[in-house]
């Protein structure tokens, strides 16, 4: 078995940055969990009512679920 040595900074870095993909796809995970469902139909009437976005998107993505 091969032993690596790396410095405790570099490690810990590291360690933060897998936790933080961790946490922010789990958290994109359960906002898609929580986001209701609605039908074309529905959608349809909430953009004939009240227009479409106009906010643009910061940031979009797709997650498995």
């Amino acid at each position: 078995m091969a032993i690596i040595s790396i410095p405790k900074r570099e490690l810990k870095t590291v360690v933060k940055e897998s936790i933080r993909e961790v946490l922010e796809q789990e958290s994109m995970k359960l906002r898609a969990l929580l986001t209701p469902l609605i039908s074309q139909k529905e959608q349809k009437d909430i953009e004939k009512r009240y227009g479409r976005l106009s906010q643009k998107i910061a940031r979009s993505g797709e997650i498995q679920i």
